[in-house]
């Protein structure tokens, strides 16, 4: 049985669904399927993690996940979940790190877009080689605000001439 609940963030409403035990689902898309149960109070040390992390004072998260893929999927995730807070790797690091080989890059690629917990486990630390904001599932201006906010990104500031 899935369950779940929406929060506000400072990016936009997010969902968190779970089974009841673990996080399965952290997404923008907010949509809950059908069957699916609102059950807010499950939530509560999710949502209580979510606000410490936006404002600042908490660098990863001790939450209980599950989202199960393939072993490829796995590997790539786990390595995903390693990268460092107000740090970025290039997709080409992230497939040494998974044991993948360079011409599996577009595959590592989409395991990382195919993460089901944004945020939690941090895809969005995942940058293009020549560290340019390739696609996130969230949209690259939320990727975007999840770099500066951590501080692996400098704020944009516009002059005015």
């Amino acid at each position: 049985m899935n369950i779940y609940t929406t929060i506000d963030s400072p990016l936009g409403e997010l969902l968190l669904a779970g089974d009841g035990v673990a996080l399965t689902r952290v997404s923008f898309d907010v949509g809950a399927t059908a069957g699916w149960r609102r059950e807010p109070l499950a939530f509560a040390a999710a949502e209580r993690q979510f606000g410490e992390y936006f404002a600042g004072e908490r660098t990863s998260f001790d939450l209980p996940v599950r989202s199960p893929g393939t072993e490829f999927q796995e590997r790539v995730w786990e390595a995903v979940a390693a990268v460092p807070y107000g740090t970025t790797t290039t997709y080409g690091e992230l497939a040494a790190r998974a044991g993948a080989p360079r011409d599996r890059i577009r595959a590592v690629g989409a395991a990382v877009g195919a993460n089901p917990l944004l945020i939690v486990r941090p895809c969005h630390r995942v940058v293009g080689a020549d560290g340019g904001l390739t696609g996130y599932a969230g949209g690259v201006e939320r990727k975007r605000d999840l770099l500066t906010l951590e501080g692996a990104l400098q704020p944009h500031l516009w002059s005015v001439s």
